[in-house]
């Protein structure tokens, strides 16, 4: 059973969704910069239902992370939302794409990048280091009692990484990603976000790329830098690249036909099934699981795009009657997925644009 008839959907579109927890940091940093109404004006630009919040099943997809950055960032005039002890007041994105987008390689645009920042901010540097065939970017506290804003981290992580994947022109592998705080009951989600394998509770926190694509030569142009910062973050805030991640893998399979068994799918990445459990297990993961996600995912997306009545979807994503749909989805969010969608209707279909796009015009 293919996805692509359900909601819509097709492989060019992004299917994974993230937990609420995984945003909490930046929500908190909101709440304490933006009074109540305009936080819930960049909820509701966002298509984010405030009763979500709270419910510990709660997703947010793709279209509605990059929204609430667009309208987080436009609201407070701090295109890092308070994470950081200093705000990067709007345009600063611009400036650092200008300042890399002519670099004579890859590596002098890192050197520039980190530079650029570390202007920027005060309670963190940007070490660029350079040894056993890698480039290693790390965050490094300026400060003994430097905060740790996880969600932070994980921005300027995804940036560097954006960054050089758009100067190369397609999306670039990483060797490693680790984070300087400890594993989050989330820890799924940055496997959505990074391409790469996922540490956590080591001293700084890190991106490693090939040391090989330092000498690549950028050839970027101001008409190239303009389309960048218009759909800012959505180039480099989620990721493709699923080689790195089992889960991922199976993910992409079961989106292709959510009929695949056990069997199919482990025939697929050429190992037997009882090799796939085993690989899985150890990953506390199982196949169910990563079938219910993929199916959690992309209910939430065809409700939110709407043109698809719920027997369809419950049909198409294999639930045995629109009922037995009805109870899955409200375990997931909290909410029956006739009142999802009635909240999704409420709200507009795109944001008012990006702070970058509204500052490079």
């Amino acid at each position: 059973m293919a996805m692509g008839s359900v909601g819509g959907l097709g492989n060019a579109q992004p299917t994974a969704t993230v937990s609420f927890d995984f945003v909490q940091d930046l929500l908190q940093s909101l709440r304490a910069l933006c009074p109540e109404p305009v936080l819930d004006r960049c909820l509701e630009q966002a298509g984010i239902a405030k009763a979500f919040i709270g419910h510990p099943a709660s997703r947010l997809t793709h279209d509605q992370l990059v929204r609430l950055y667009q309208e987080g960032a436009g609201a407070t005039g701090d295109e890092m939302m308070g994470l950081w002890s200093r705000p990067v007041r709007t345009g600063a994105l611009k400036y650092i794409a200008r300042a890399v987008m002519d670099a004579p390689s890859v590596g002098v645009a890192l050197y520039r990048f980190t530079q650029m920042w570390n202007l920027l901010l005060d309670d963190y540097r940007l070490d660029l280091l350079q040894a056993d065939g890698a480039m290693r970017l790390e965050l490094v506290p300026r400060l003994s009692k430097a905060g740790v804003n996880r969600f932070g981290h994980v921005l300027i992580l995804k940036l560097t990484h954006g960054i050089v994947s758009w100067l190369v022109g397609r999306e670039v592998p990483v060797q490693q990603v680790a984070f300087a705080f400890g594993r989050p009951a989330f820890a799924a989600d940055y496997a959505v976000l990074f391409p790469a394998p996922v540490r956590f509770g080591e001293p700084h926190s890190r991106i490693v790329l090939d040391a090989e694509l330092g000498r690549v030569r950028a050839q970027r142009n101001a008409n190239d830098m303009r389309a960048f910062l218009e759909r800012a973050p959505r180039d480099w805030i989620f990721t493709s690249y699923h080689d790195h991640a089992l889960r991922l893998k199976v993910r992409e399979l079961l989106y292709a036909d959510l009929g695949r068994t056990l069997e199919d799918v482990s025939g697929r990445l050429h190992m037997s099934s009882r090799t796939l459990i085993r690989r899985l297990r150890k990953e506390s993961l199982s196949f169910q699981a990563i079938k219910d996600e993929l199916r959690r995912d992309l209910a939430i997306l065809s409700l939110a795009r709407g043109g698809v009545s719920l027997s369809e979807i419950s049909y198409a994503l294999g639930f045995s009657s629109p009922a037995v749909f009805h109870r899955a989805f409200r375990h997931w969010t909290g909410l029956t997925p006739g009142a999802y969608r009635a909240v999704q209707r409420n709200f507009p279909s795109s944001s008012a644009g990006s702070p970058c796009e509204r500052s490079s015009r």
